[in-house]
């Protein structure tokens, strides 16, 4: 008899969250008289019921985390060969989630169309695929979430949900201003990410470094208490080079107006 068959049965039971250990299995196989066989099928068909609540969970976690589905960012998608320099391996590890359990927060800094997005949100959706939350957000569109959440009294509520994704992504920083209480709140935020257990990051993609987000936030002690704690521990890619977009655009030229009169047949 094969007794992996019932460590199987076991993972795949606690997965599902049914309270069966492979003892217990193992006995219920010897009271029924279950050949291997048998007990292969048992193993198989929760395994296969596991597989499936994976694919579920995944599939809840994608649709939540506001990336795109239609056309996903993926890794597998990204030219890692057009980028270069010494630590450029560090790119290609990023798969390897190791930021996210090491509380390490990514930044990805350059200049429009060089891949920023695509790797912020390739990471966030292999999180997904890994069974954490992710949750993706432009700058703008957190900004006025915060003012909303003001607005109509959702302050505790709003800072909640932002805190709780494994992952959370703020794209395009740079492009809004915050004001003074949109500051403070974004601050709660951090500042409660930054002492959040389990797996956790948060990453940010921006033209501007760093050292002139000052220019898009208000209440300079929030802001620097903040900024202290998203980059206490974190990798910040800063990417030059030109824009990828446009290298499959073909341009054809044209010329309008009336066309040129026929010339007249000869007798």
């Amino acid at each position: 008899m094969n007794e992996s068959l019932f460590g199987q049965i076991q993972n795949a039971a606690k997965y599902l969250n049914l309270d069966l250990n492979a003892q217990e299995m193992a006995q219920f196989a010897v009271n029924r008289g279950y050949s291997e066989e048998n007990i292969q099928a048992v193993a198989e068909m929760l395994m296969y019921l596991q597989q499936k609540k994976k694919e579920n969970i995944v599939s809840t976690l994608l649709r939540l985390s506001r990336l795109p589905l239609k056309e996903p960012k993926t890794f597998e998608g990204f030219d890692f060969g057009q980028l270069n320099g010494k630590q450029a391996d560090a790119l290609k590890n990023l798969p390897a989630l190791s930021a996210l359990y090491a509380h390490k927060n990514l930044a990805f800094i350059g200049p429009q169309g060089v891949g920023k997005t695509h790797l912020a949100m390739a990471y966030g959706r292999q999180c997904c695929q890994n069974g954490l939350k992710a949750y993706f957000l432009k700058a703008t569109e957190l900004n006025q979430r915060l003012t909303d959440a003001r607005r109509y009294g959702r302050e505790s509520s709003t800072i909640n949900g932002l805190v709780k994704p494994s992952c959370l992504i703020i794209d395009e920083v740079g492009r809004c201003v915050f004001d003074k209480e949109n500051t403070r709140m974004f601050f709660d935020i951090i500042d409660r990410r930054y002492n959040k257990e389990g797996p956790n990051m948060m990453i940010f993609t921006s033209n501007k470094g760093p050292d002139k987000w000052g220019e898009f936030f208000n209440e300079d002690s929030s802001l620097l208490c903040a900024l202290d704690r998203i980059f206490d521990d974190a990798t910040v890619f800063i990417i030059k080079g030109n824009s990828y977009r446009g290298q499959k655009c073909e341009t054809i030229a044209l010329s309008a107006g009336a066309p040129s009169a026929l010339p007249k047949p000869q007798n």
